[in-house]
């Protein structure tokens, strides 16, 4: 069959997809956007989530022929997706309420001493300014061999769309089906808490 569907805001079609074919073969395979990671195929690691109309979901377990008509957002459209959202003012940045930071972890100040510049060009989010979210898990050093990180950026960016200001437990269970093997969660929760005082700064 063939499957015609929007991702990272450009209309895409896919031929000859079989019915038991999932989201994330058509993205890694068919589209050449390897970002969204295979790991357990059965929905139990959150390093294949991608944004299926805005909701979080694991590509893994999402038939390519039901994303028929419909909006899928990766994270290579990651930062794309966040600047249009912020240009539209919904979502992301922190309310005038004091709970956005100061929660231990890195701080503000000394995330900022260092940061990355992408560099590049093409259609697959390089050489685009990385969002809030990106930036701060680099800054955060959230990132290790960086196979769940894909996952983790596009859970946690959906958070913060929907919660500016995160306690630690909203933190925690918005990524708790996201599993990492190396960072010890720690420094993620950094980079969300990190990013979420960015949002808020940034109003």
């Amino acid at each position: 069959m063939r499957v015609n569907f929007t991702v990272n805001g450009r209309p895409q079609e896919a031929d000859d997809v079989w019915e038991g074919e999932s989201l994330l073969y058509v993205l890694r395979e068919r589209m050449g956007l390897p970002g969204s990671k295979n790991a357990c195929e059965q929905g139990e690691c959150g390093s294949c989530t991608v944004r299926l109309d805005g909701v979080p979901v694991c590509s893994c377990l999402v038939a390519a022929g039901q994303v028929e008509g419909r909006d899928v957002v990766t994270v290579e459209g990651l930062a794309e997706f966040s600047k249009q959202r912020e240009q539209h003012g919904h979502g992301g940045a922190c309310g005038t309420g004091g709970g956005c930071g100061g929660k231990g972890g890195v701080t503000l100040d000394a995330a900022k001493q260092w940061q990355a510049k992408p560099a590049g060009d093409s259609q697959t989010g390089e050489g685009v300014e990385l969002s809030t979210i990106q930036q701060a898990f680099i800054d955060a050093g959230a990132v290790q061999c960086g196979f769940c990180t894909p996952g983790l950026l596009v859970q946690a960016d959906a958070l913060l769309e929907e919660n500016s200001s995160p306690s630690d437990q909203d933190i925690r269970e918005a990524l708790s089906g996201n599993l990492c093997r190396c960072t010890g969660y720690e420094k993620i929760l950094d980079a969300v808490r990190l990013a979420a005082a960015r949002q808020s700064e940034a109003v």
